[in-house]
């Protein structure tokens, strides 16, 4: 079984998507709802997902929540938390006694670009993913490079949570730049409660004319530091509609960046480490 371990949903009439300003938004300016999704996946061999929160909203996720105890192709949540917030366990305990609450899986906050770039690193932030982990969650890290010495103290402070790291912490593809990127990485994919998605990597290239070999130096770093049994597919669809045509070509670009692993590694990444890392049962 093929798991899409992140992928995004939204209907711009109910929320507005803050971050899409610019002509170059057009291909994802529109509504994706999980009909859309089943027509994306279709032929690639996906047959189930884990549905992440789009906005810094409760709504969403309870939104989320609803969708997922519905619909059988969506086996897992990753809402948000304003995990610096003291309120923060409270209300993620109202997510998990709301219709669907069984369906959360992790939980993320969105670190990358704020201007407090120790911010997954403040006390009440690390506080609050420990008490997270009590409560069987996983921990999603969204970060840059910027932030990723931050989130690096956060795993350091929090030895009895799973984290899992989303989009290989974006580095600066476009660019071609690996350091202090891929240090950081090396340092990070030494505990052993961090995995790593393989997803969100086309929107840090340059969306226009990017190629396989833009990738593979950074997929391989990746792969070489938390191993293959610490990795897992993610499409960050509809977002990577920016730089893509289809749901299909990350499909086909994650195969050619893990071509290397062997079979059992590969049933790994494509969807045996997802469901080990969020505790999901191939429904």
């Amino acid at each position: 079984m093929k798991i899409d371990s992140h992928h995004h949903l939204w209907d711009l009439s109910v929320r507005p998507q803050t971050w899409m300003t610019g002509d170059n938004m057009d291909s994802v300016r529109r509504n994706f709802d999980e009909n859309d999704l089943r027509e994306a996946i279709a032929g690639t061999g996906i047959e189930k997902t884990i549905l992440v929160h789009a906005t810094t909203t409760y709504e969403e996720t309870y939104e989320m929540l609803d969708l997922a105890q519905r619909d059988s192709l969506i086996i897992g949540v990753v809402g948000w938390l304003q995990i610096d917030s003291p309120n923060a366990i409270a209300e993620c305990e109202k997510y998990l006694a709301a219709p669907g609450g069984s369906y959360l899986k992790g939980i993320r906050d969105v670190a990358q670009d704020l201007p407090d770039s120790q911010y997954l690193a403040k006390p009440q932030s690390i506080a609050t993913v420990q008490k997270l982990g009590k409560m069987g969650l996983v921990y999603e890290i969204l970060t840059k490079t910027p932030e990723l010495q931050a989130g690096i103290d956060l795993v350091k402070a929090c030895p009895d949570v799973e984290f899992v790291l989303d989009h290989i912490s974006k580095p600066y593809i476009s660019r071609q730049e690996f350091e202090p990127w891929k240090s950081l990485i090396s340092e990070l994919a030494r505990f052993e409660n961090v995995s790593c998605k393989i997803s969100g990597m086309v929107t840090e290239a340059n969306w226009n004319k990017w190629e396989v070999s833009d990738f593979v130096p950074y997929v391989d770093h990746v792969i070489e530091s938390f191993t293959p049994k610490r990795i897992m597919f993610g499409s960050d669809w509809p977002v990577a509609l920016l730089a893509t045509q289809s749901y299909s070509d990350v499909v086909h670009l994650a195969e050619s960046v893990t071509s290397r692993l062997t079979e059992s590694e590969k049933q790994g990444f494509w969807g045996n480490n997802a469901t080990h890392k969020y505790k999901v049962t191939n429904q």
